[in-house]
């Protein structure tokens, strides 16, 4: 089935229809509201395509048609029209940016507060991070036979001592040669360093019957290295999704608060996606979270240099105006990495 001019100016209309709203619609609304110049039972017949093709759905059977989340995927992919921050936007989040960038705590929570409050929808941000956790030297200690204690040491001496359970742990002497070889291959890298050409190399340093417990140790090594890496997230507008009818349900809103409330969880959000710095877009069932599945996420990345400092994303309900969303979240980015590159240049 083609999906013709006629079929996507009726789904635009449902759509803004239902950002507007929060009401299904039916053909006769859309004959009398849009003035497409076709009769309402044409319209009828294109919707009933529409709801073929997965576009839109029936919420009940007297009701009249609302987006589903392929319907929002076609619309944020193909049919979403593009505009910039008007003048007084950017000069206010310019102006803020610059005044707090040597506050940067108190700068992401203000970011948080004005994306909240100019586009009503809930906002978290992740600090930037400047520099990463590096690895200055590890040392492996027999425990029993089925464990060994992992000693690590990162560049800023936090001493971290971690428990690495094994099936089979080597002995003493093939500790030392292990330990010997991660401090020859590892030292000075941070987590993003660690590829799997470098877990290779170590793989193939190491005696073979040491393989899976290098492997195992490596994981452990990542993992405490993240940590240290762990960023502090900053939510804005938290209760502006009271504001939405999606969520006058009490346990759903409960279930969602929580989910804000946990910081795995927001990093996890975060961390959606290909890790680029440009706006990615996150509909209904295509969030990891489960507590999400009602909801779409914007987001992207702040950076200069090519690296990525953290990420910035809107949270609100599927039918949220995304046009505005992203609008907005590209205008605080845009002068989020100018500042960082002032910064940066002194």
């Amino acid at each position: 089935m083609v999906l013709n001019k006629r079929k996507i100016k009726i789904l635009e209309a449902i759509i803004n229809d239902y950002i507007s709203t929060a009401e299904p619609i039916g053909s006769r609304t859309i004959a009398k509201k849009y003035n497409m110049g076709i009769s309402s039972a044409t319209i009828r017949n294109e919707m009933s395509d529409l709801e073929e093709m997965g576009l839109i759905v029936q919420p009940h059977a007297s009701a009249g048609r609302v987006p589903s989340d392929k319907g929002y995927r076609m619309y944020v992919d193909n049919l979403l029209p593009k505009h910039e921050i008007t003048q007084d936007e950017a000069a206010f989040l310019q102006q803020m940016i610059i005044n707090n960038i040597n506050q940067v705590d108190f700068l992401m929570k203000e970011i948080a507060r004005a994306i909240s409050a100019l586009t009503t929808y809930t906002t978290i941000v992740s600090e930037p991070k400047f520099c990463r956790t590096t690895i200055k030297h590890l040392q492996l200690v027999p425990v029993d036979e089925r464990s060994v204690v992992l000693v690590l040491v990162t560049d800023s001496n936090v001493v971290k001592n971690h428990v690495v359970p094994l099936a089979d742990a080597p002995g003493y002497a093939q500790l030392q040669q292990m330990t010997a070889v991660l401090n020859e291959k590892v030292k000075g890298m941070c987590s993003e360093d660690i590829s799997g050409a470098v877990l290779e190399d170590i793989a193939g340093s190491v005696e073979q019957g040491c393989r899976a417990a290098a492997a195992c140790v490596m994981s452990v090594i990542t993992s405490v290295i993240e940590n240290e890496d762990g960023r502090q997230v900053y939510a804005g507008g938290v209760k502006n999704i009271l504001t939405f009818p999606e969520f006058s349900d009490v346990d759903k809103a409960h279930r969602l608060f929580h989910a804000l409330e946990e910081r795995d969880m927001l990093i996890t959000l975060l961390n959606s996606g290909d890790g680029s710095d440009d706006i990615q877009v996150f509909i209904g069932a295509e969030n990891s979270v489960d507590e999400m599945k009602n909801c779409s996420l914007v987001k992207a990345g702040y950076r200069f240099g090519g690296r990525n400092y953290g990420s910035i994303g809107v949270i609100g309900p599927t039918r949220m105006n995304y046009v505005q969303a992203m609008t907005i979240l590209s205008g605080v980015v845009k002068n989020i990495n100018k500042a960082l590159g002032e910064l940066s240049g002194g």
